[in-house]
């Protein structure tokens, strides 16, 4: 495996979970929001992840899509808010914020190791090259 192999396999992952962590965002903000243009409450969305191989034995991960959560949110009493069903009952986005919160920091956490994989690559080729100095 060569330095340039090492470091893509790093940043492929670094990737993955930048776009993860852009969709869990998403839901966060979106936690409460009741209308969308494409008319109802806001859906969870979710990042799916593939490995994707090379070289025999080595891989990476690549996003292969970004899913819609299809189950459904929850009612809330409200008659007074705009969206409002006839019976006073509100459909909220099927977004658990603990559980989003909980899927940031794993993400964040992987980000983390990825880096660490990249710097631990850095160092090694920087000393390789203080090698044939001496």
């Amino acid at each position: 495996m060569d330095l340039f192999t090492a470091m893509d396999i790093s940043a492929s992952g670094m990737r993955a979970q930048r776009t993860r962590m852009n969709v869990i965002s998403s839901n966060v903000a979106n936690a409460h929001t009741t209308r969308t243009a494409e008319g109802g409450p806001y859906k969870r969305r979710d990042v799916v992840l593939r490995e994707r191989t090379f070289e025999d034995e080595l891989s990476s991960v690549e996003v292969e899509k970004i899913v819609t959560d299809t189950s459904p949110g929850k009612s809330v009493f409200d008659p007074g808010n705009p969206d409002a069903d006839d019976q006073g009952y509100v459909s909220m986005p099927n977004v658990n914020v603990m559980e989003e919160m909980v899927n940031i920091i794993s993400s964040t956490r992987a980000f983390e190791a990825n880096t660490t994989a990249v710097k631990a690559q850095k160092d090694m080729v920087l000393k390789a090259l203080t090698i044939g100095r001496q």
